[in-house]
C-alpha cells in the first residue's frame, strides 16, 4: 500500500512537471504520458505481486506451525500413555514396561522432530520463491521505468 501510494504522489508531482515544460514536442509530451503510466501499471504489478507473495508466506507459515503442533501433541499422546503403562505395571514387569515405554517415547519424540524439520524446510521453500517473486516483479518494474525513460529521450531527440 505505501509503494501505491509513494507512486502516486510520484506521478502526481510528475504530471505537474509536465504541465510545467510549454516547449515540449508532441511527440515528446505523448511519451512522457505513456512512460508515467506504464511506470504507474508496473509499480502496481509488483505491489500486487509483492502482496501475493506476502499471503503465500503467511499461509504457509500457519501451515507449518499447526502441522508442528499436531506432530507434537501426537508424541505427548504416546508419552501419556506410555507412563500410565509404567504406572500400571506390577513390579515384576516394571523394568521391561519401562523399557518399551521408553522405546515409544523416543520414536514419537523423533517423529514429531522430523515433521517439525519438513514442516520448516516447506516454510523456507515458500519463503524463498516468494522473495525470488518479489525480486522478479521488482527487476520488471525497473525496466519498464528505463524503457520508458528511453523513449522519453527517444521522442526528445526528434
Amino acid at each position: 500500500m505505501n509503494k501505491l501510494i509513494a507512486v502516486l504522489i510520484a506521478g502526481l508531482f510528475a504530471t505537474s512537471a509536465f504541465a510545467q515544460t510549454a516547449a515540449a514536442t508532441p511527440d515528446a509530451v505523448k511519451a512522457e504520458s505513456k512512460a508515467g503510466v506504464s511506470a504507474l501499471k508496473a509499480d502496481q504489478a509488483e505491489a500486487k505481486t509483492d502482496a501475493k507473495a506476502d499471503v503465500k508466506v503467511s499461509k504457509a507459515t500457519a501451515k507449518a506451525n499447526k502441522s508442528k503442533a499436531k506432530a507434537r501433541a501426537k508424541a505427548e499422546k504416546v508419552t501419556a500413555k506410555s507412563r500410565a503403562k509404567v504406572a500400571s505395571a506390577d513390579a515384576e514387569d516394571k523394568v521391561s514396561v519401562t523399557a518399551k515405554a521408553d522405546s515409544a517415547i523416543v520414536k514419537a519424540d523423533a517423529k514429531a522432530d522430523k515433521a517439525a524439520v519438513n514442516a520448516d524446510a516447506k516454510l523456507l521453500k515458500v519463503t524463498m520463491d516468494a522473495n525470488a517473486d518479489k525480486g522478479n516483479a521488482g527487476i520488471d518494474a525497473a525496466a519498464v521505468k528505463s524503457q520508458g525513460r528511453v523513449n522519453m529521450k527517444e521522442a526528445a531527440s526528434k
